[in-house]
């Protein structure tokens, strides 16, 4: 589940309203929410916002790259990764006239606990085309307890978006990232820094990953930040 406070002086107007719309790679994104009901989990926020536009600048190539996404929320993210990892390229052998077709999809897996899963796979199969359905899965993941159904080192993007918020949450989460990653593997986290827990946990990150700030969004006030094993310190 995205963790993420409420903040005093924001408009909700936005994040009452029963959908938000949104447009990526070429397609109208169009999230439900459910603030009245389910809370904070059920918006969107700037943080997945930000990251999904950071990804769509470009520089990332998601395409043939196996994606997981934690704490899904709404599932914008996920659904925006798996949009941008749609693609082929064209291979022409080398003497004769065959022209080969290869497709190359990314492989999303969304994930969030279990009591979130129905509102995120109905927004995750709603905004996703038939073709790529085969290409995203949602899947429970609460962090620190479900991590023998992953392989570790599986996953050459992790994502999440204002998931550092619980300070009681922050071991599990550098356990799940930890399992999750291979020496090869680029995490991107997208959050707001709201309070000192927050720092104490890029604190914590940086005890363990190779970390750097790579964007930040002066208007919604959200930073990105890029995580990699220690042995892996070179930038995009």
């Amino acid at each position: 589940m995205a963790l993420v406070p409420y903040e005093e002086g924001r408009a909700l107007q936005g994040l009452r309203r029963p959908t938000a719309t949104y447009r990526f790679a070429g397609r109208t994104v169009r999230i439900r929410q459910d603030w009245e009901r389910r809370g904070v989990a059920a918006v969107v926020w700037d943080a997945a916002v930000v990251l999904s536009a950071y990804l769509e600048m470009g520089g990332i190539d998601l395409r043939d790259r196996s994606v997981i996404e934690l704490g899904a929320g709404t599932g914008l993210l996920g659904i925006v990764a798996t949009l941008l990892g749609k693609g082929f390229f064209v291979c022409l052998e080398q003497f004769t006239t065959v022209v080969k077709l290869a497709f190359l999809r990314a492989h999303v897996t969304i994930t969030d606990r279990e009591p979130a899963l129905e509102f995120l796979e109905s927004n995750v199969w709603a905004n996703l085309p038939s073709e790529l359905h085969p290409r995203a899965v949602v899947k429970e993941l609460t962090w620190g307890k479900d991590l023998g159904n992953f392989s570790p080192g599986a996953f050459d993007f992790i994502l999440g978006a204002d998931i550092i918020y619980l300070e009681e949450t922050f071991a599990e989460l550098l356990q799940t990232l930890e399992h999750l990653c291979s020496e090869q593997t680029v995490i991107l986290l997208s959050c707001r820094i709201r309070y000192e827990r927050d720092n104490n946990f890029l604190k914590m990150l940086k005890g363990r990953f190779s970390v750097n700030e790579v964007h930040y969004d002066y208007s919604r006030d959200v930073h990105i930040y890029k995580a990699q094993r220690h042995s892996h310190k070179d930038d995009f």
